[in-house]
């Protein structure tokens, strides 16, 4: 083990520092911030901008030519797309599966599952603009599987990103639909299981396999193929394990 991390730290020794632009897809904003201080530790001369969004927004960024080196979305289908059109130079990897959780800062009664949706007391819900958000498409299908969406489509409001709806969700909202992965944010911390939040069955939505490429503007950068390294590695996982996704 100690031979392994002393060849990724000569590794990273050996390239270059700069910066390098990530897109990064909003619900893993909670975890970015911890995979870019390891991976500084290894690599410390390289600085990281990371852009947040929606994945759709992103996915129109970079076909308008922003300066985005890689993309790390919340689904498959917007990187696959970009590779397909070359604009990405690597096939779409999961790096992380995501899952969906609903969230009130009052206590519900979530023994009742998602029929608590239904009641009067309940008169806005957040969701995430399924047009734009992954999330907001799964949130979309587990209600249509528990045949609930028709009766709860007139209390949604829409975030464009799945961030704005957790602010939503925590603000102008009764409860909404959340990536799980919010909640192991500091901020969050103090919501409890069961109380203020609980998981969307996962029998009800299509698993949330996300997906991440390097982009043709970085196709010669080593610094970004080590960051995408490291987002695979033990470590990268680790860490995303610790803010509720599932690694293969």
């Amino acid at each position: 083990m100690k031979k392994i991390i002393l060849v990724m730290m000569l590794s990273f020794a050996l390239l270059r520092a700069g910066e390098i632009k990530i897109a990064v897809a909003a619900n893993v904003s909670y975890a970015i911030e911890s995979l870019k201080k390891a991976f500084n530790v290894l690599y410390p001369k390289t600085n990281i901008e990371v852009i947040l969004g929606s994945s759709g927004k992103l996915t129109a960024q970079i076909k308008n030519g922003a300066p985005y080196e890689l993309f790390m979305s919340a689904n498959m289908k917007y990187p696959e797309v970009l590779y397909k059109e070359g604009i990405a130079v690597t096939k779409t990897i999961v790096y992380a599966q995501g899952a969906l959780a609903y969230l009130s800062v009052n206590p519900q009664e979530f023994d009742q599952g998602m029929m608590l949706l239904t009641h009067d007391k309940i008169k806005k819900i957040a969701i995430a603009n399924p047009k734009t958000a992954p999330y907001g498409v799964a949130a979309v299908e587990a209600l249509k599987n528990a045949h609930l969406y028709d009766a709860v489509k007139k209390k949604f409001v829409y975030g464009e990103s799945i961030s704005q709806t957790v602010t939503y969700a925590t603000t102008a909202a009764d409860i909404g639909f959340i990536a799980k992965s919010s909640l192991f944010s500091p901020r969050m911390a103090h919501f409890k299981e069961g109380v203020n939040w609980s998981d969307v069955d996962e029998t009800l939505y299509t698993p949330i396999d996300q997906g991440m490429v390097i982009l043709k503007r970085a196709e010669s950068n080593p610094e970004v193929k080590a960051f995408y390294d490291f987002v695979l590695s033990a470590k990268g996982k680790e860490i995303l394990q610790n803010f509720g996704y599932k690694v293969e």
